[in-house]
């Protein structure tokens, strides 16, 4: 039984939510984040990233960093008309990216769920990550991003979901700068009790992008509950944000790999060694048609790699992922990465940015070999959460991403 609580959220002022709304804190850097702010004042990276506005010699995990942010937080309620909503609601969010389109519920979740297992993971956490946004949330009290929930979708909650969208008029509406069109609605009253009922029914709820924001949430959650005698458990520190979109609505893009260095390999010496365990042949698609299937860019060329009878079927549900192929019969044995997220001979490239910036890193003499994957299924996603295993990294990038700053959960 999953739990779904309405909440009072702060929010900016309708003029300037276009100017608050910002990406989320982990899709760019300290120098990225600064650009994006330049002459606007109110952009919500100046409270996720607010190292920015410190010199660049300070640790963006220092405390002064999060002593920063809280005083930004504050600044931008004042400056940016950020209110209250005087009653808890759910609220409705909607994204369109081209011909993606998906409506979520944005809502506060329990962090109880998190631990026991009814919201499940697929993806490990790193502790220096997780200690960043624990850190940011207990001296904020504020969880700044929402993480991205699905589930399998219920027509009774699409319904209600549809009928908002369609007979009330959004609290906001814009473009972003890259093109995608967020629009948000508070959920009527009459709806709030339908949509929780029916999210009761639900077993499981499943983690699709947010890993950190909700294991940050849990470990905040600890912090505030050891230092309050007077604990019961209904507290807000007990809830973390997220937005639940349907698995139906989903679209997960591929998350490609470029490999530097051949380790002193010739190109020649390189592909015969692939040849192991993949059959090659010349392709005029960058991008695979279907699973098992790997698109290899490299002296201005892209070639198909199919895995031959070397490669065996794996006992569990994530050493089928073609990722999973890739790492275990090409870029382990024949490359010697170890471990994809310390090699700094591998580096990755969102399916957003599409195959031609593959092109551009090896045609520049950057890299010297590129792979295009077929993109994980959200059925994946969810088979291994039940399966309890973890999927190997950067498997998924999900597309369009939420705007930070529409809706602030305070703790």
């Amino acid at each position: 039984m999953a739990v779904i609580k309405p909440f009072k959220a702060i929010r900016p002022d309708k003029k300037v939510a276009h100017l608050v709304a910002s990406v989320p804190y982990d899709v760019v850097n300290r120098e990225e984040a600064a650009e994006l702010v330049k002459g606007n004042e109110i952009n919500f990276l100046r409270v996720t990233r607010s190292e920015i506005e410190l010199p660049d010699s300070v640790n963006p995990y220092d405390k002064s960093v999060y002593e920063k942010a809280k005083e930004n937080f504050n600044k931008l309620i004042k400056e940016a008309a950020l209110v209250k909503d005087e009653e808890e609601n759910l609220y409705v969010y909607h994204l369109t990216m081209g011909a993606q389109k998906q409506a979520g519920i944005a809502a506060t979740f329990s962090v109880d769920d998190y631990d026991n297992d009814i919201i499940k993971k697929h993806e490990k956490t790193r502790k220096v990550k997780e200690d960043d946004r624990t850190n940011h949330i207990v001296t904020t009290e504020a969880q700044t991003g929402a993480v991205f929930l699905t589930y399998k979708g219920i027509n009774t909650v699409d319904e209600v979901v549809n009928k908002t969208m369609t007979e009330t008029e959004p609290i906001y509406n814009f473009t972003s700068t890259d093109g995608i069109i967020h629009k948000l609605w508070v959920l009527p009253k009459e709806y709030i009790s339908i949509v929780v009922d029916e999210i009761k029914k639900t077993k499981y709820l499943y983690i699709a992008d947010g890993h950190h924001r909700a294991a940050s949430a849990a470990r905040a959650r600890a912090v505030k509950k050891a230092n309050n005698p007077n604990h019961t458990g209904d507290e807000e520190y007990n809830f973390f944000m997220a937005v639940l979109f349907p698995a139906e609505q989903l679209k997960i893009l591929p998350y490609n790999r470029v490999v530097l260095d051949l380790k002193g390999m010739s190109e020649e010496e390189f592909v015969n060694k692939v040849k192991t365990n993949f059959t090659i042949e010349p392709t005029d698609s960058p991008e695979p048609k279907s699973v098992k299937n790997i698109c290899m860019y490299m002296s201005g060329k892209w070639q198909l790699l199919k895995p031959n009878s070397n490669v065996k079927p794996a006992e569990d549900v994530g050493g089928n992922l073609d990722v999973s192929i890739l790492q275990n019969y090409l870029l382990q044995p024949v490359l010697g990465v170890e471990d994809i997220r310390t090699d700094n001979n591998i580096d990755f490239i969102g399916g957003i940015r599409g195959t031609q910036e593959l092109e551009k890193l090896v045609n520049s003499g950057k890299a010297k070999v590129a792979f295009s994957m077929y993109p994980v299924s959200v059925d994946d996603l969810i088979n291994i959460s039940d399966a309890g295993e973890t999927m190997p990294p950067k498997s998924t990038w999900f597309e369009p991403k939420l705007r930070d700053g529409l809706v602030v959960h305070t703790i």
